[in-house]
């Protein structure tokens, strides 16, 4: 039977914003136009038309008051809520995970690939950036150190439901193979570089100083809190463009050279990226979308030296990195940075190799031989 005939379910974790998890299940509702959607948590409303118009499955903690907001407390019973889904009249199933959605139950006859962003960060490589001193509460931190190893042995015990896992990244196939056992075919996730290598529909505002730019979600694993001590010590200019669970505590440092703009349309973003020196990256990132858009405007970037930066950015041609996530080390960038040229076509020429067409026609490939391998 044909792949386009068969029942298909797109697994995904929460659907709460549109990040970098989302565009990649946004591509597959392309790719799959009447496949069904199941996920733990759904806010309507805030992720694209693509994914809102497939029927979407929630689970029982949806029912939760305000879980859109509060869910990460919830972990410890997400892996309940994800195997409580029924996919015995599926014949495929597809999950884009980085905490629970690998380990749906598929039936018997069906095939399940897993798009892995990561093997649960929360409690394997990222457990101190999230339960750590300063992160959480003693009594959020004692819970999570006493159901930390249970949740592991469950998190390796369930990906034997996974038949092909696909990663978004060398770096995530790296640690599938070491957390699951597991090979993995790596497949970068769509990044839209035709909409950010345009010029920004409005023109800019001139004269205007020189800044740095922030993009992305306040996480505590994305270390801004680093960036931002940085750049006051160093007194230059810096753009935070988001928002998150660690919003209070970073406006704390908002002043006359740290500007904090929240949400923004992808329209506006693209702006500042074209606008900016640099884009300052201090997290490490399974892949990293944002370098790439960014990169996509010409906008060279400052990036940790681990995890997925690696992949994208290359040193002197299109960023620097810093080796160590301390002021000292991201201060020497910023200096090493200002002291180079940048060539931002050459720029833009390394961003276009992560394109969203690319990615696309790697799914396609990839579902055409598994149709070919059942005919």
């Amino acid at each position: 039977m044909p792949l386009g005939r068969r029942r298909i379910a797109l697994i995904h974790d929460w659907l709460t914003g549109m990040r970098g998890g989302e565009k990649v299940l946004e591509l597959l509702c392309e790719i799959f136009p009447g496949a069904d959607i199941f996920t733990l948590i759904h806010k309507p409303g805030q992720v694209s038309d693509t994914i809102e118009r497939h029927r979407i499955h929630t689970s029982f903690l949806q029912a939760v008051p305000s879980i859109d907001r509060y869910y990460r407390p919830f972990l410890p019973v997400m892996p309940a809520a994800i195997e409580r889904f029924n996919f015995q009249s599926y014949d495929v199933l597809i999950s884009t995970s980085h905490c629970v959605a690998k380990a749906a139950i598929p039936p018997e006859r069906a095939r399940h690939w897993c798009y892995c962003h990561t093997p649960m960060r929360y409690i394997w490589d990222q457990f101190d950036a999230y339960f750590g001193p300063g992160r959480t509460t003693w009594a959020a931190r004692l819970a999570m150190r006493t159901l930390r190893p249970r949740l592991q042995r469950w998190d390796v015990a369930t990906a034997s439901r996974v038949h092909q896992f696909i990663a978004n990244s060398r770096n995530v196939e790296e640690r599938i193979q070491r957390i699951y056992g597991r090979s993995s075919t790596v497949i970068y996730p769509p990044v839209d570089v035709d909409f950010y290598s345009a010029p920004p529909s409005a023109k800019p505002p001139s004269p205007e100083e020189p800044f740095f730019l922030m993009v992305g979600a306040f996480a505590p694993y994305k270390r801004l809190d680093l960036a931002l001590e940085c750049f006051r010590q160093l007194g230059l200019r810096l753009v935070m463009i988001g928002d998150g669970q660690e919003s209070s505590k970073l406006r704390r440092y908002a002043g006359n050279r740290i500007e904090f703009l929240g949400c923004q349309s992808k329209e506006i973003i693209r702006d500042y990226y074209h606008r900016a020196e640099s884009l300052v990256f201090p997290g490490e990132e399974d892949f990293g979308m944002v370098p790439v858009e960014a990169m996509a405007a010409g906008c060279p970037v400052i990036a940790y030296g681990k995890g997925g930066a690696l992949e994208t950015v290359v040193e002197g041609r299109s960023g620097v990195f810093f080796n160590e996530q301390s002021v000292r080390s991201l201060s020497e960038a910023v200096q090493r940075f200002g002291a180079q040229r940048w060539d931002r076509d050459a720029i833009q020429r390394q961003a276009a190799s992560f394109s969203r067409r690319r990615t696309e026609e790697a799914f396609r490939s990839l579902f055409v031989e598994y149709r070919e391998e059942m005919s």
